[in-house]
């Protein structure tokens, strides 16, 4: 195997390990690997002693507790999922998934993703978690609304004062085309017309806005002559973001924000994807994601 895609880090270990070792371990068969990477992990935790479970404890980002209240925050959900319509269907998510659940489907790095010994990754985005059991319903039936309320775990480094854990409530919906961007439409007058709901119900006093980013020309004629009309009816204003980067690659169709504090605060995310059309094999199936950070809304809301 060549070093192409290695870190610093990563060509330095290989380097230090007899020849060919990284090409012996990648051909493994996957139960052979867990089984070494299992006894690996036995013969360290057996040199671990109390003292240095608590110095993790204080040091390492990855098992620090949640700063936010849990009663401030399983009111806030529980109130979510009262504001859910009834034909949306809950599902409470394993803590793992199968591994390359992200990497299969979206542009994502494995290492921003916490691998685990026995072939499944912890959960870091449950709107692709779900999109999987969109997938798996799809084949039975009619279009799939689906929500969830999960705390996800990412390896990557936020910065000071963040948590690598939090926890998200997220939506997928998946339908399929009905051609000219209007299952899209539909999709996102359904997305955006909840999180209003939500936001007007919690958030009120915080300032808070939908924008939304076009990605798609026929996304964009839907989303002036259907969405927007739609959304303006029931008193909905969407900001438009044509500006935004973030996301774009990632989303298709469009891609939404969710704020508080006039914009300064984000505290939700999504976009269309193509992820039920690729889990599916079926160019004609649409899915639209989308999700908000409950403890950031308790923290934006309450200060």
């Amino acid at each position: 195997m060549d070093g192409g895609g290695l870190s610093g880090a990563e060509r330095r270990v290989w380097a230090a390990l007899p020849a060919g070792t990284r090409a012996a371990l990648a051909g493994l068969p996957a139960a052979d690997l867990r089984t070494l990477l299992l006894t690996v992990a036995r013969d360290r935790a057996a040199t671990v002693q109390p003292a240095d479970v608590l110095r993790r404890w204080r040091e390492d980002r990855f098992v620090r507790p949640s700063d936010v209240d849990p009663r401030a925050l399983a009111r806030v959900e529980a109130r979510l999922w009262e504001l859910l319509p009834a034909d949306v269907a809950g599902v409470e998510l394993s803590p793992v998934a199968p591994l390359g659940t992200c990497t299969a489907v979206a542009p994502v790095s494995q290492h921003r993703i916490v691998t685990t010994m026995r072939g499944t990754e912890v959960v870091s985005d449950p709107t692709n978690t779900l999109a999987v059991e969109a997938a798996v319903r799809r084949r039975r039936g009619d279009e799939v609304h689906l929500a969830a309320v999960h705390r996800v775990l990412r390896a990557q480094d936020f910065g000071p004062g963040t948590s690598a854990h939090f926890r998200l409530f997220t939506l997928v919906s998946s339908a399929r085309d009905a051609g000219s961007g209007r299952t899209e439409a539909r999709l996102l007058v359904r997305h955006l017309a909840w999180w209003h709901r939500v936001l007007a119900d919690l958030a009120a006093s915080a300032w808070p806005r939908l924008h939304v980013t076009v990605l798609d020309r026929v996304v964009g004629e839907r989303l002036a002559d259907t969405v927007r009309p739609a959304l303006t009816a029931e008193g909905i204003t969407v900001h438009d973001e044509p500006e935004r980067q973030r996301g774009r690659g990632y989303y298709t169709g469009a891609a939404v924000r969710l704020t508080l504090h006039a914009g300064s605060l984000e505290i939700g995310d999504g976009g269309g994807t193509d992820w039920t059309a690729r889990l599916l094999g079926d160019a004609k199936e649409r899915c639209l994601v989308s999700c908000l950070a409950t403890e950031r809304l308790v923290t934006g809301v309450n200060g």
